[in-house]
């Protein structure tokens, strides 16, 4: 072939293999070395990543699976129907992932609470930045459930018998830091010590919001004795009086900038709060309409009422009294 005509022939070719030509080798003779990444042998890449020098064989001190309890974790699956059927895995793992991120939520708002009660600001945001991120996981998680028809789910929802996520512990440990409390709530853990222990300490401590409003107190913010010496056992209920103290917050932002900033990013929490449960709705209507639940609730009825259940009503209903600047 003449030189000319080779040099069209390499231009031609596709830019993987011509940008990993070494220089002054012909990419046409079928000859390549197979050293790195990447590389050619022949017309054909290895597909192969060699493992570095330094990496680990060996099992060392402690591995990967020991330091996650691995064996634990993925021996945890226990499908009930029999036969078993294929599509329980995924009810499953659903939910228990679900309960993983709850845990972690639940931990990052009581280190938010311990921060507004330190009137450490900065580190509360800091962890309600994570519960937001945790929050678009689970409510991104939906989208997997969702892929169950009727007909699947039906194929082993019996074997479930009473079982129920109305009976996740964690998920009433979080509405009751964020002030949806209700005494009544214990009763279906009686049998559950550590889990009517977690709940009651919950019940009996102030909220995430209690804690806030102790501290714009503390920063000189007029917060009525009332609001401050409530029964923290009680669910959190609007405080018209309250209005407006947060209307002084939000009618000069830039004068109050990190009690603005906390009060939107608690409005942030309630946001994606909401849309989880709108989420769960959703899936659960177009998976088993207005059947019954298995723990014994109305279902979509029972999940619908939910909706209407908020964590800091003064938040949402101070918008309605502010006035624009010409008017103040």
């Amino acid at each position: 072939m003449p030189a000319g005509d080779a040099r069209s022939a390499s231009t031609s070719l596709p830019r993987s293999l011509r940008d990993t030509t070494p220089a002054g080798s012909d990419p046409l003779d079928g000859t390549r070395p197979s050293g790195q990444d990447g590389e050619m042998i022949g017309d054909a890449p290895t597909n192969e990543r060699r493992l570095e020098e330094g990496i680990h064989t060996d099992p060392g001190p402690l591995t990967y699976a020991e330091y996650l309890h691995l064996d634990e974790i993925l021996g945890a699956q226990h499908p009930r129907s029999r036969p078993v059927h294929h599509d329980e895995l995924l009810f499953i793992i659903q939910h228990q992932t679900t309960e993983l991120w709850l845990k972690l939520m639940l931990h990052e708002l009581v280190s938010a609470r311990d921060g507004f009660r330190t009137d450490a600001v900065p580190l509360a945001l800091k962890r309600l930045a994570r519960v937001k991120h945790i929050q678009h996981t689970l409510s991104e998680q939906w989208s997997v459930l969702a892929t169950l028809t009727p007909s699947e789910y039906l194929e082993f929802r019996d074997f479930l018998a009473s079982s129920s996520g109305f009976q996740s512990y964690q998920y009433r440990a979080v509405e009751f830091i964020l002030g949806n409390k209700n005494a009544d709530m214990l009763a279906v853990f009686a049998d559950d010590q550590p889990a009517e222990a977690m709940l009651t300490a919950l019940l009996e401590s102030p909220t995430l919001y209690d804690e806030f409003l102790r501290h714009l107190a503390r920063q000189g913010f007029p917060v009525p004795d009332s609001v401050l010496s409530r029964d923290v056992s009680e669910p959190y209920r609007q405080h018209d009086e309250l209005l407006e103290t947060f209307k002084i917050i939000y009618s000069e932002p830039q004068r109050h900038w990190s009690a603005y900033e906390t009060c939107e990013e608690l409005i942030d929490v309630e946001d994606n709060f909401q849309q989880w449960r709108f989420r769960h709705l959703k899936v659960v209507e177009r998976t088993i309409g207005h059947k019954v639940g298995t723990g014994g609730s109305s279902g979509v009825d029972f999940l619908h009422a939910a909706l209407d259940l908020t964590f800091f009503p003064e938040l949402y209903a101070v918008r309605t009294i502010l006035e624009p600047p010409a008017h103040r």
